[in-house]
């Protein structure tokens, strides 16, 4: 006999992603969408007209009405803890757009409340879920770059319009936002990164800027790290890419060590692939270490098919790890902790912006 399906309400409509991920939420067979909270009328009654559901105008009237199994997340960072907070307490597990919230203390709270309560919790780190990503794991695990000492990274997408055009302008509000790029997206390349090292980045160095003075938010940042271990690495990110570029983003990961490289540079298919077939991903390895008998130069490639919904496969993957979680059939990809862990070096490198000075991360 079949389990019956888990019912998830979207909470909040004002932002770039609700609408790219029910594709990923109807793709699930154990999954149901069944409502959605939007304080403005008119986003709210499209959006349920559109996927069939009950809409609300309140977070309490929704909780009041519906029996629920989850609530995925998608308010302005700000207003992420509060909602999260009620919705534990109701007993709904947790997926919320990442970062999960707009500072590391109001995260701090939200995982202790998750704890408390007993219900599951996740945030969208989703290129854990990338086959590039498994094999870069799988390489370090073998030496094939010898002892890492250094990272590079770059996470450079969009302009800043996307957020006025898509009715998300409290992106672009660092009372609402918590911050620009850094916050938004180099969240995702700090948890990649803490990941593929399995160590902790203990220490920043950023500086931060704005391109406009039309918001309050930086719009690129350049920081130095150094891991808990000592490797050195480097991190920008950036909303000034042209709108020229492949993809309109420009994204890669290094990892050097005493004996290769790893150099990953992705094609991202966005929310409904690059093309109807899908895209190739390379990553190349540099190796001379002695372990793997002269491997020399190879290029691995993965041919990725075209998914529906944000990030195709990765949040495809990430959906399904989810409902696995609660269904007690998978443990989680990305903790609490891990995601808590994000934000607190996001906060050291705000501070290192003010200080121009080392932050240490607080553990």
């Amino acid at each position: 006999m079949s389990s019956p399906k888990l019912r998830l309400a979207v909470i909040g409509l004002g932002h770039l992603h609700p609408r790219a991920y029910m594709p990923l939420f109807e793709a699930q067979a154990g999954l149901e969408v069944t409502a959605a909270y939007d304080p403005d009328a008119a986003r709210r009654a499209a959006f349920c007209q559109d996927y069939g559901l009950t809409g609300y105008a309140t977070l309490d009237q929704l909780l009041e009405a519906e029996p629920l199994d989850l609530a995925a997340i998608f308010l302005p960072h700000a207003d992420c803890e509060a909602a999260a907070v009620r919705c534990a307490a109701q007993g709904l597990h947790l997926m919320i757009e990442k970062p999960m919230a707009h500072q590391a203390d109001a995260a701090a709270r939200i995982v202790q409340a998750a704890r408390q309560q007993g219900v599951k919790l996740t945030t969208g780190y989703c290129w854990r879920y990338h086959p590039v990503v498994t094999a870069m794991r799988e390489a370090l695990a073998q030496g094939a770059v010898g002892r890492v000492v250094s990272v590079e990274a770059r996470l450079a997408a969009g302009r800043v319009g996307r957020y006025l055009e898509g009715g998300a302008e409290w992106m672009l509000q660092k009372a609402r936002s918590g911050g620009g790029p850094l916050m938004n997206l180099g969240v995702h390349w700090i948890d990649l990164l803490q990941f593929l090292l399995g160590d902790r980045i203990a220490e920043v160095c950023a500086r931060h800027g704005a391109a406009s003075d039309a918001y309050d938010i930086e719009d690129h940042t350049a920081a130095l790290l150094r891991f808990a271990n000592g490797v050195a690495g480097v991190l920008t990110t950036s909303y000034v890419v042209p709108d020229c570029f492949p993809n309109g983003r420009d994204l890669y990961i290094g990892i050097k060590g005493t004996h290769g490289t790893l150099s990953y540079a992705p094609g991202y298919e966005g929310e409904s692939g690059s093309s109807a077939a899908g895209q190739t991903d390379v990553l190349e390895c540099y190796s001379d270490a002695p372990a793997l008998a002269g491997a020399g130069v190879r290029r691995l490639a993965f041919q990725l098919d075209r998914v529906p919904g944000y990030s195709g496969y990765m949040g495809q993957a990430y959906v399904a790890n989810f409902v696995a979680m609660i269904q007690d059939q998978a443990p989680p990809m990305i903790t609490p902790d891990e995601a808590l862990s994000v934000l607190r070096v996001v906060a050291a490198m705000y501070r290192s912006g003010e200080t121009r000075s080392w932050e240490a991360v607080c553990a």
